[in-house]
């Protein structure tokens, strides 16, 4: 199998990445209430997997990347004060393009992709930034009358601070003006959890940025 064009391209990536960084280098939110809480569902994942960086779009040894919309996500982690928390560890994961986890509890017949990496981990650096690239996850159907909108999950620690699960979603989706779970989020901090992704300087995949708050212990 041909091997991920592995160290030039993540290099890359990771010097386009830390680019766009440098334009968020101050914090993206001012003093703020904690990012609301979301339910980390029933897949977050149970068993270990070799590549967890921060391209999801491509798994190491493989030569085919991920089906779906490709899109970069910059955030950053900031305690309630406005100030950067370094060195937080951030747990990413999603479905699929096709609204399907790669996790034996998920029931939803769509099709696996085995080109999509799924689960990131990552660390924020010395101003609470972290970055990854993925795929716009798919919608998929929980109970009747009910689908859940494109959204991904993140799990965010560090010593001092509340652990915080919370869940991203896309602006525009018409799911969530009816989506029970971000329905369940005042009002008032919902847009929060909303990103709008767009084009930085008119190329490249769409970027969105997602501020994280978390509660001092």
């Amino acid at each position: 199998m041909t091997q991920k064009t592995g160290v030039s391209r993540r290099s890359m990536l990771q010097s386009s990445l830390g680019g766009v960084a440098l334009l968020t280098a101050a914090p993206l939110l001012q003093a703020a209430l904690p990012t609301p809480h979301q339910t980390e569902g029933p897949f977050f994942p149970l068993h270990d997997q070799a590549d967890k960086d921060l391209d999801l779009t491509l798994i190491k040894g493989h030569a085919e990347h991920a089906q779906g919309e490709v899109l970069e996500v910059r955030g950053q982690v900031l305690d309630t004060d406005g100030k950067p928390v370094a060195d937080a560890l951030v747990d990413v994961w999603q479905a699929n393009s096709h609204g399907r986890y790669a996790h034996e509890r998920d029931p939803n017949p769509a099709p696996l992709d085995p080109h999509f990496q799924g689960w990131a981990k990552l660390t924020t650096d010395a101003e609470g930034r972290f970055r990854f690239r993925t795929i716009k996850p798919g919608a998929y159907p929980v109970a009747e009358g009910w689908t859940r909108p494109p959204h991904i999950h993140l799990k965010v620690a560090r010593r001092g601070f509340h652990e915080l699960t919370t869940q991203m979603y896309f602006a525009g989706d018409a799911l969530n003006e009816i989506d029970r779970l971000l329905l369940a989020v005042p009002e008032a901090e919902r847009a929060g959890l909303v990103v709008a992704f767009a084009n930085v300087n008119g190329g490249g995949a769409p970027s969105g940025q997602f501020g994280i708050v978390l509660r001092r212990v």
